[in-house]
């Protein structure tokens, strides 16, 4: 089963949607920021949140419930504007203002922060879109290539190379 939170009116194809907004294609409504969401444990194959998570109360709880709903393996899917692209400014509703090591503190060393959660989860894959001009010199290839190009881009270059979505795929390790 796949899940699709804040799936707005443009819900994942075969998947359960849920938003806290009526006029939506919502299968559920719920208010993401007052977990638990109406599952069981450990149900979904996949979770996906397209262009939702910088819209969220706390990141940290959101993650820890998405971490509950996932099965032990499963993949959490987040789609979120670069913290460098306008578009991450320009909405009052956005909340938080994310690049692409966000989510490290999941991960097995928790950045060296291991209070914030005891929830893990594996970095399968994160992909950084950069604005047309970048992309056409290259710099996306560098960029995503390795994780190493991807650290010295985000601590030297995002402001001037600047990102415009980050698509996150995490593994769920239960």
């Amino acid at each position: 089963m796949i899940l699709d939170i804040g799936c707005g009116r443009n819900k994942y194809p075969g998947s359960i949607g849920i938003d806290n907004n009526p006029d939506t294609a919502a299968d559920v409504l719920c208010d993401l920021d007052r977990p638990p969401y109406p599952f069981r444990d450990s149900v979904f194959e996949e979770i996906r949140g397209v262009h939702v998570i910088e819209h969220v109360g706390d990141v940290m709880a959101t993650m820890k419930e998405l971490h509950r709903l996932a099965r032990p393996g499963g993949v959490i899917v987040l789609v979120t504007p670069h913290y460098t692209d306008f578009s991450s400014w320009c909405d009052p509703t956005h909340r938080w203002h994310l690049n692409s090591f966000s989510f490290r503190h999941f991960g097995d060393d928790n950045a060296g922060f291991g209070y914030y959660t005891k929830d893990k989860l594996k970095e399968r894959r994160v992909h950084v879109r950069l604005l047309a001009f970048w992309r056409w010199l290259g710099f996306e290839f560098l960029v995503n290539h390795s994780r190493r190009f991807r650290r010295f881009w985000e601590y030297y270059l995002c402001f001037l190379v600047r990102g415009k979505v980050i698509t996150f795929e995490l593994e769920v390790v239960k």
